[in-house]
């Protein structure tokens, strides 16, 4: 898997509110432009702003902003900011692979869950929720690429993945996700979310019960207007509108989905 590297001049660091206007603004023209290349309402796709290694102060800065949905992989970071920032309008997103014993932590706040891929994490997860009383919109992780790096049901299992996912009443399936190789080369990247489309539609016709709204999270700074021609619905973008981050990226793998 190759990295296409990610610097400053082109994703530049937000610090003040004008800052996260300016290049939210900038992300959404270009969900628009790539909408509108495959004849698609932009208001068919959700921006989706990810805020990992984003210190709480910036984050402040971005939800004055206007940003009110965050996503985040590493649980213990979400956990973190989710209660020092306890006094803002927030809704959190965890987008990133889940160990079992965070699921309490998952269950007890998060506004969704993208990134399923086990029965076991499933029965966690429900486990919890269904102790406080509440459902929470998930989306099954599918790994289009074939990497073994990569968390996510191989696309040949997802169906009967989301059959034993109707034993958890309170695990509300929304559609899936997944990523794409982390390259620049669109003709890699391109055939991962092209998959995801038409195993989606495949299910959609055996048992369109299955995958709720049939919803398709795919896309993020480097590749989501590719994603949307593909029929994204929910992109996934951090270093747009944060900044570039000083982590690389490579940091998220194995134990972590990227943003």
């Amino acid at each position: 898997m190759t990295s296409p590297a990610h610097n400053e001049s082109e994703f530049p660091t937000a610090t003040t509110v004008e800052d996260f206007v300016r290049q939210t603004a900038a992300v959404n023209a270009r969900i628009a432009a790539a909408a509108a290349r495959v004849d698609r309402d932009p208001a068919s796709v959700r921006l989706l702003p990810v805020s990992k290694t984003v210190p709480e102060d910036r984050i402040r800065v971005a939800v004055a902003a206007g940003l009110r949905e965050l996503g985040e992989n590493k649980v213990q970071e979400a956990t973190r900011k989710y209660h020092a920032l306890a006094d803002l309008d927030v809704r959190w997103s965890i987008i990133g692979h889940l160990q079992t014993n965070k699921a309490r932590d998952v269950a007890a706040y998060a506004s969704e869950f993208q990134a399923l891929d086990s029965a076991k994490v499933a029965a966690a997860l429900d486990r919890r929720l269904q102790a406080l009383g509440r459902s929470l919109p998930v989306f099954v992780q599918v790994n289009t690429s074939a990497e073994p790096q990569k968390y996510g049901v191989q696309p040949e299992d997802a169906l009967a993945f989301l059959r034993e996912l109707r034993a958890y009443s309170s695990l509300d399936v929304q559609g899936f996700m997944t990523l794409a190789f982390f390259s620049d080369d669109p003709d890699r990247v391109r055939p991962c979310f092209a998959k995801l489309r038409a195993l989606r539609d495949q299910i959609r016709d055996d048992d369109p019960d299955l995958i709720g709204a049939g919803e398709l999270s795919m896309g993020m700074s480097g590749d989501y207007e590719l994603a949307i021609e593909e029929g994204s619905t929910v992109v996934r973008v951090g270093q747009a509108i944060f900044g570039a981050r000083a982590t690389p990226d490579s940091f998220y793998w194995p134990t972590g989905s990227d943003e």
